[in-house]
């Protein structure tokens, strides 16, 4: 089946943008590993109609709302988007096919600072595995995302080393990857990164990959060469980035953080994909 839209996120931009493309007679697919920042708000008084909600509380009646409309929300986590003729979103469970893609899964928060400062540091195996080819390499994570990362940059190195900085492996890696666990005490270099240092060891290495946690818009949207801006991804007025047919909104595209912004956008950005889909009518 190939949808009309996929929605990635369940927060209150994602489940605003399907609610309301199904009522405008299309069918949308929302795919979210879990509720986003929304699950840690602990209480919410600037909100219209509510003196007082929890954040898991409003989240949950988003999604009875989504259910209502009998809008399908897969728990998933999203490793790639393609695009050929139509989107394919790649999730831990299979492969799905849509005319238009909505990313509403929330800011960008898998930044590591303890690497930032340097040169060498990479959040796309896809977009730099490149430049590193036979080289030495780092790769920070402990979950499906970045043994989906260890996919693509063990087509380009065989010397790579995975530190999960003392979280627990969830992967499942093959036996010849080597895995640090232990928690990176340091990271070295200059201007650019020479060396990771972990469990009282330290390990020389030409460049660093992270993929902590989730892959976030941000880094979904880096993976297909969309326009950024300062961490978040670019959209044009009718939310559309660069790439025809991959809108964005929420918390996603920056500005106030705030959830009335983000269920205002998500409403707009529905009757932008409205007009899209009726304009490209195949």
């Amino acid at each position: 089946m190939i949808y009309d839209s996929i929605i990635i996120g369940k927060g209150p931009a994602g489940i605003t943008t399907a609610v309301y493309l199904k009522r405008y007679g299309y069918e949308p697919l929302i795919i979210a590993k879990d509720g986003g920042a929304l699950v840690h708000v602990k209480e919410i008084e600037n909100y219209y109609g509510f003196s007082k909600i929890t954040g898991p509380e409003l989240l949950e009646r988003g999604i009875k709302q989504a259910n209502e409309l009998q809008i399908p929300i897969l728990e998933e986590e999203v490793l790639e988007i393609s695009f050929e003729n139509v989107f394919f979103i790649t999730t831990t469970k299979g492969i799905y096919q849509a005319k238009t893609v909505v990313l509403a899964c929330g800011a960008s928060k898998n930044r590591y600072s303890k690497a930032d400062k340097f040169e060498g540091v990479s959040y796309c195996a896809t977009c730099d595995g490149f430049f590193y080819r036979k080289k030495r390499l780092a790769l920070i994570g402990s979950g499906s995302y970045m043994a989906h990362e260890l996919s693509v940059l063990e087509n380009i190195t065989k010397d790579i080393t995975v530190f999960t900085d003392g979280a627990s492996l969830t992967a499942e890696l093959s036996e010849d990857i080597p895995v640090v666990v232990d928690k990176i005490e340091a990271i070295h270099g200059e201007e650019r990164i020479t060396a990771i240092e972990a469990g009282g060891k330290t390990y020389p290495i030409d460049g660093c990959f992270i993929a902590i946690g989730n892959a976030s818009g941000f880094t979904l949207a880096k993976h297909l060469g969309i326009a950024l801006k300062n961490n978040s991804i670019a959209v044009d007025q009718n939310y559309m980035t660069n790439l025809e047919g991959l809108f964005a909104c929420g918390d996603a595209i920056g500005g106030l953080l705030q959830i009335s912004k983000a269920i205002g956008e998500g409403a707009s950005c529905a009757t932008a994909i409205f007009s899209y889909l009726k304009k490209h009518k195949s």
